[in-house]
């Protein structure tokens, strides 16, 4: 089975971020969750959400992208990522979610590679002056 893919961002970017892959890769949905977090939001209800939709993915892997270390999604999805069965890696944006989503059947460590390539192979000076 495929490896799920959780983003956790600051609201609206997780949903925004999925409606755009999934435009690419319709038929992904299923295996691509997102979790917008607000302003206001409590931070342990935050971390029960992580954890239902975990749980909703019914992934033997799941790899969770957040928007910004440091900020609360990646603090709370690191209290629930195991390293082993779950990984996370911050700075989500929309090339590495693409490429994620590529790589998703490929293994973890493979998987983990692209998607950083990919989220840093996807920021580049179009034009000079």
């Amino acid at each position: 089975m495929n490896t799920g893919i959780l983003i956790i961002a600051h609201a609206p970017l997780a949903s925004a971020l999925r409606e755009c892959v999934l435009h690419v890769y319709p038929e992904s949905a299923a295996g691509v969750l997102a979790l917008d977090v607000h302003a206001n939001d409590a931070t342990e209800a935050t971390h029960q959400a992580v954890i239902r939709l975990l749980e909703q993915l019914r992934a033997p892997n799941t790899l969770v992208l957040t928007d910004v270390f440091g900020a609360t999604p990646c603090n709370v999805a690191q209290k629930v990522v195991d390293g082993v069965h779950s990984r996370l890696v911050a700075g989500v944006n929309l090339p590495m979610l693409l490429r994620a989503l590529t790589y998703r059947d490929k293994g973890m460590d493979i998987l983990l590679q692209r998607a950083r390539d990919g989220g840093r192979d996807g920021v580049f000076n179009v034009l000079d002056h």
